[in-house]
């Protein structure tokens, strides 16, 4: 038997998403945002509202920065999560994070979070409050990287929201091979 809940914003996993991007006078501001996700090989979508400061820096500056929040600065993505740019425009100094500029597009990349998507603005609805970005680069740090010179989800320890509780978890173990084990069942 299952149970209903109605209409709810309920998936898993919701990855924990960190928006940074400059303001007209290039100061950086970083938002948490777990509503997004690939929509095209090349393209995240996310769902933004326009009232946030980073909204406002992202459509002035055409460029944005997708940081993998992290075990290791959970409570400091919460932060900027939960403490507006447009009250507190110092809130990645209060959070203790720095960033620098990202490499491919006119944003900051976050230095604490070793894992960043670099964007161009594609388009943005405020009406729906989606926001599209071409994916120009993926950059990561070394310390999360596996002797094969990938990512390893292991090191990086991404961190997701489950919205039934308003809780971080951390991503969890392999279980299977994609694209590999299905092929037992043809």
């Amino acid at each position: 038997m299952r149970k209903n809940f109605g209409v709810k914003p309920w998936t898993y996993p919701q990855p924990v998403f960190i928006l940074a991007a400059y303001d007209r006078d290039g100061v950086p501001n970083a938002m948490n945002a777990a509503w997004g996700g690939i929509s095209e090989e090349n393209e995240l979508t996310l769902c933004i509202s326009a009232g946030h400061k980073t909204t406002a820096n992202i459509l002035e500056r055409k460029a944005f920065t997708v940081s993998m929040a992290d075990v290791a600065h959970m409570a400091e993505c919460d932060y900027v999560g939960i403490v507006s740019g447009n009250r507190t425009p110092d809130k990645l100094a209060r959070a203790g994070l720095h960033t620098s500029p990202a490499a491919f597009v006119d944003a900051p990349l976050i230095d604490e979070l070793p894992m960043a998507v670099e964007c161009r603005l594609v388009s943005y609805d405020p009406d729906s409050c989606r926001l599209v970005g071409e994916i120009v680069n993926v950059s990561a740090d070394e310390s999360v990287l596996d002797g094969e010179g990938s990512i390893d989800p292991d090191k990086l320890q991404p961190i997701t929201f489950d919205p039934i509780h308003s809780t971080y978890r951390r991503l969890g173990e392999v279980v299977g091979r994609a694209f590999q084990d299905g092929n037992r069942l043809k």
